[in-house]
């Protein structure tokens, strides 16, 4: 497995800096990073390897790169191409690599001044970019640090990729290692059982998951070895309580932490410790940011390196901000409420809402109440057009469970209306490169099972 060191990674970004200063590429221009992935392992850790250090040199230099999502299809890659409108398009990692290889070297900052913009799902329209701009070096100061600062991450860790970086977590975790004057270990690709043993012959120090990647290293039971993780950060998608009680037995709790963020923003995060008084929750609001509820959509005061607009849509933009008490709030449109020691709790993604018979209904609750069934390993909640209602909610769900006494234990935790009326047993659900559930695929998976 590749390992990227943070000197071996500052000389290739103030080479990939000096070329796009020499290609003539200027301060708030965009990079398009959009390389197909490499079949080949080897091949593949040397993409990562050169992605990581072009990002770090252009965002050095204030040039913007955006990461484009190899797992789109072209049409969806040619827009996001064609709205970002960049000066280089980086499609290759031979292209990627001719610019860590440059002759020339720029001088770097102590901080990237920006980070990297990555589009929204587009669940509900056309995909948009979170343009943050280019930061002044107090403001990429704020960024980075108050980042590596929460982390604890220093010069003597290793972190250890698990996710593609095109997507924002990995991307950021592993450079903060880097950053911070500590190595990343580079994979090219997830594969359980390579992971396994880079834990047991590498002996990584931090990484950034989404559930279902350990949910994968579990399942290696034995051939797993033990954690040797001092800080385990894990986001991105609901962890099921039985599965994050057995990330707290392997990892410990201790060394274990949750957070919740979107593409837009940063919001909380919560040591494994508070989890048994606070089960369900992903945590407070994280320094410098403070959270509200108003009509059951959460609300965040960002600092002011946390500020952000929509790329080139303004009326996108200013939905998502408003004037509270005379600062600037954001909102990513999901749901949620705060208990009254400051914990969220998140109900669901605006974009996920079904109404039935004129009621609300938001997967994230049904489907918290359906994993704690004995036996039920995953669920995903969905709606189908109703003639009656409107629409229907129907779950799918993982594991070998008795649908019959799974709807009848629900008659005791869930009203009528946010009840499934259909329940289906399936062997997989469809998700994101990054761990998600890819909702609107739900229904079209349980069609063809």
């Amino acid at each position: 497995m590749l390992r990227l060191t943070s000197f071996a990674a500052r000389d290739q970004a103030g080479a990939a800096a000096a070329w796009l200063q020499d290609a003539g590429v200027v301060e708030g221009d965009r990079l398009g990073i959009a390389p197909v992935l490499e079949a080949d392992i080897p091949q593949a850790e040397r993409q990562q390897a050169a992605i990581l250090s072009v990002v770090w040199g252009a965002l050095s230099v204030g040039v913007i790169p955006v990461m484009v999502n190899p797992d789109l299809t072209e049409r969806e890659r040619s827009y996001v191409l064609a709205d970002c409108d960049p000066a280089v398009i980086l499609e290759s990692t031979e292209a990627l690599v001719e610019l860590t290889a440059h002759a020339g070297c720029a001088p770097l900052p102590l901080y990237p001044r920006g980070r990297p913009m990555h589009y929204t799902s587009g669940t509900t329209g056309s995909p948009k970019g979170v343009w943050s701009g280019v930061l002044s070096d107090e403001e990429a100061a704020a960024l980075w640090g108050d980042e590596i600062s929460l982390w604890g991450i220093t010069a003597s860790d290793t972190s250890l990729v698990h996710g593609p970086l095109a997507h924002s977590g990995p991307l950021r975790f592993a450079l903060y290692a880097l950053l911070a004057g500590g190595d990343v270990l580079l994979p090219g690709r997830f594969q359980a059982a390579r992971l396994a043993a880079a834990l047991r012959d590498e002996r990584p120090s931090t990484a950034f998951v989404v559930p279902s990647h350990i949910q994968r290293l579990l399942e290696l039971g034995s051939a797993l070895p033990p954690s040797p993780y001092r800080l385990l950060v894990h986001a991105g998608s609901a962890c099921p309580p039985a599965l994050k009680e057995a990330i707290h037995g392997w990892a410990g709790a201790d060394r274990v932490w949750e957070f919740y963020g979107s593409t837009e923003g940063q919001f909380t995060a919560m040591p494994g410790t508070d989890w048994p008084a606070h089960a369900g929750s992903v945590g407070k609001a994280r320094h410098g940011r403070e959270l509200r509820i108003i009509d059951g959509t959460i609300w965040c005061r960002p600092p002011a390196s946390g500020h952000f607009e929509y790329w080139r849509d303004p009326r996108k933009t200013a939905a998502a901000w408003r004037v509270i008490d005379g600062d600037q709030w954001f909102t990513a449109g999901d749901l949620g409420r705060l208990d009254d020691d400051g914990y969220l709790y998140i109900d669901g993604r605006r974009a996920d809402l079904i109404i039935s018979g004129g009621l609300n209904v938001y997967p994230a609750e049904v489907e918290g109440v359906l994993v704690e069934f004995a036996g039920v390993q995953d669920a995903a909640v969905y709606g189908v057009p109703d003639d009656r209602w409107g629409q229907r909610v129907c779950a799918a769900i993982i594991g070998d469970v008795d649908i019959s006494a799974l709807d009848v234990w629900l008659r005791s935790r869930l009203a009528g209306y946010k009840r499934p009326k259909e329940i289906h047993i399936v062997t997989g659900l469809p998700s994101t490169a990054s761990g998600k559930t890819k909702r609107l695929s739900v229904a079209q998976v349980v069609a063809d099972q």
